[in-house]
């Protein structure tokens, strides 16, 4: 149960500076409000922001359950976590906010909002790419580089080359 409550607190903390408080922010700076009446791109933006919200709550319970972690770098899991949405792409959490920013941009049709949205998935990439992915090698080694191979960083497979992992 401590495992959930610290990646809730974690995600909360993320989610509520990435994904609220700085797009809330860029809104008020660019003067951009919310119509009052609601058309097709905020119901598209609803179910694209309710989309990645979804992939990031699912990403997050799998990781704490499987994983006995959470995502901050400090508290990492405990093992590799392969199952539910990571068996898909191994990148869920942050495909999921970058949905819901995505979603976020289409339902305020704000070009700066799309605009930081392109930058986080820029800078999440980097993450990924330059520390998370050398750490996973170097904490799970051959089991992480077998995972990388058979499934992808962002696009995830609608069919698995393989489902039987060695592990």
């Amino acid at each position: 149960m401590f495992v959930f409550m610290r990646a809730v607190v974690y995600s909360v903390l993320f989610i509520g500076f990435v994904v609220i408080y700085l797009p809330a922010n860029l809104l008020e700076w660019t003067g951009i409000v919310r119509r009052s009446e609601i058309d097709w791109e905020q119901f598209t933006g609803i179910f694209i922001g309710t989309l990645g919200a979804a992939a990031a709550l699912w990403s997050l319970f799998t990781f704490a359950a499987i994983g006995r972690g959470t995502p901050a770098p400090f508290d990492p899991p405990r093992r590799l976590v392969i199952q539910g949405p990571y068996h898909l792409v191994r990148n869920p959490m942050y495909i999921g906010a970058g949905l819901a920013l995505s979603g976020l941009a289409v339902f305020y049709e704000s070009l700066p909002l799309l605009g930081y949205t392109a930058v986080f998935i820029l800078i999440t990439h980097c993450i990924v790419f330059f520390y998370e992915e050398p750490t996973l090698r170097r904490a799970y080694g051959k089991s992480y580089i077998i995972y990388c191979n058979k499934v992808n960083r962002w696009l995830p497979r609608v069919w698995p080359r393989n489902n039987n992992y060695p592990y």
